[in-house]
């Protein structure tokens, strides 16, 4: 799953939630320095990609694009579904998303000096363009693409696959909802257990 899904899969804790953001900046076991709670939400990122990556509905979105993208597929699927979970906001949260994404990137920059380097130079760029509330719309998801792409060098071309999303979005959109309210159940039991240890 993409930042919002992560961010929101943190179920308001704020130092799971900052674990949970950032954990793609941490490699291996490299994350023990950081206060407990913020390690219980690295954990917890990494349970929900696992879940994630194994789920039949996430693979067969995945699946729909690996002709085109290869091994880009997931990475792709991850943002749309983020579209999906920030153009349905409401059904998932009685919190507005623009109040939301402020709260989140309020957070951010409250615990600046916690995060790693990677997710220090990158926030500037996140709370300017204000990614997370741009994934609503199909021109924010247009922008992500692209940079992805750019990041990329071109290689994974990317940046086309707003066409598959327009062409397929009443398949992927059933697959996002089938598929994130089994990612919430499975989210919150993971929680719960890493809370308790």
């Amino acid at each position: 799953m993409n930042f919002l899904a992560h961010i929101y899969l943190s179920f308001g804790d704020k130092e799971i939630t900052l674990g949970n953001f950032f954990a793609d900046h941490i490699r291996g076991n490299k994350y023990k320095h950081f206060p407990e709670r913020i390690q219980k939400g690295i954990l917890l990122h990494r349970e929900i990609d696992t879940f994630t990556d194994a789920h039949p509905i996430a693979k067969q979105s995945s699946k729909r694009l690996h002709k085109n993208y290869s091994h880009y597929s997931r990475v792709i699927v991850d943002i749309f579904y983020d579209h999906f979970l920030a153009k349905n906001w409401k059904k998932y949260s009685e919190v507005p998303l623009e109040e939301f994404v402020e709260n989140f990137y309020d957070l951010l920059e409250d615990n600046y000096g916690v995060l790693p380097l990677a997710t220090q130079r990158m926030m500037p760029y996140m709370i300017t363009d204000n990614w997370l509330l741009s994934y609503a719309n199909l021109d924010g998801i247009s922008k992500v693409l692209a940079g992805m792409n750019r990041r990329t060098k071109n290689k994974s071309k990317m940046n086309f696959a707003i066409l598959d999303l327009e062409e397929h979005y009443s398949a992927f959109e059933n697959e996002f909802t089938l598929f994130f309210e089994e990612l919430i159940t499975f989210s919150q039991q993971k929680f719960n257990s890493l809370c308790e240890e």
